[in-house]
């Protein structure tokens, strides 16, 4: 029987109660229960606090440039279609930096795991407003207030029928495994998007303001209606609904290519006989 020692259990760079520490008890326990040992399960990471993440498991790792995890992701995903792959970003790292490749992946419904920390600042660099700050959102860079809408992730990745699209909270821990547990087992891409208070540079976004109004969806929500999946979608403000938003049964990006079959190509030998007419044709 597997336990969450087998991840390890490592001292942090993060702040002393930052949101980080129980998204990644949560992530321990969901990995432990969908049965997944550390070296069947990689991680992929760019920059930022919640990129650290994976660098305080056990596991196998990538970590990359700023907003660059999802292309090495599919990388990672075609190479080995039969290993879980999880992108552990923040709301910066991805929703700025990496946001094209944001829509791609949805797009292309590349069976990947990707948790978003949207703790709507930029905590690695002391503060700074992100794409997620809500509009008057006052920093040391934004003396003012945040003059731009805040991007919607939700309701993009709705919008363009990702196929499993759920939100949840750093302060639920039962609640948060429960959406990892689920984004992992879905066959295709699965975005959860996770509220984490930073206590040093979010100082309205915080555990209590999260608290007072988050809710859990019903059972009787059905994720399948796209058409109430985007009313829930756009709630943002004194009502925050968590759990599956939306999903859809569209085929994973890999299952259009008949090469891949059932052995990764990772596995697969080489045919030098092609590969060198393939390189004549091409010279």
């Amino acid at each position: 029987m597997l336990s969450e020692s087998i991840y390890g259990n490592y001292e942090t760079a993060w702040c002393p109660g930052c949101g980080n520490f129980r998204i990644l008890a949560a992530l321990k326990k969901a990995l432990v229960e969908s049965n997944l040992t550390p070296h069947e399960v990689i991680f992929v990471s760019g920059i930022g606090q919640a990129a650290k993440t994976p660098h305080y498991l056990n596991a196998n790792l990538f970590n990359g440039l700023h907003g660059r995890s999802l292309p090495v992701a599919t990388g990672c995903r075609l190479a080995n279609h039969q290993m879980p792959v999880i992108v552990e970003t923040g709301d910066g790292c991805t929703y700025g930096e990496g946001g094209n490749h944001f829509l791609a992946a949805i797009r292309r419904n590349i069976n990947i795991t990707l948790l978003v920390h949207n703790n709507q600042v930029y905590g690695l660099t002391k503060g700074q407003a992100s794409p997620t700050s809500d509009e008057g959102f006052i920093t040391k860079a934004q003396p003012h207030g945040v003059y731009a809408a805040a991007f919607n992730p939700i309701a993009v990745a709705v919008a363009l029928h990702a196929g499993f699209v759920a939100r949840s909270f750093a302060g639920f821990e039962d609640h948060l495994t429960e959406m990892i547990k689920q984004a992992i087992s879905h066959p295709g891409f699965a975005l959860v998007d996770i509220l984490q208070p930073c206590v040093s540079f979010n100082k309205v976004n915080t555990f209590a303001w999260y608290k007072n109004r988050c809710y859990r969806l019903p059972e009787t929500y059905d994720p399948t209606d796209w058409s109430a999946a985007i009313l829930k979608a756009n709630e943002w403000g004194d009502q925050i609904p968590l759990g599956v938003i939306s999903k859809n049964s569209r085929p994973p990006f890999e299952a259009h290519f008949d090469c891949l079959g059932h052995t990764p190509l990772a596995r697969q030998q080489v045919d030098k006989a092609k590969l060198k007419a393939f390189i004549t044709h091409y010279r």
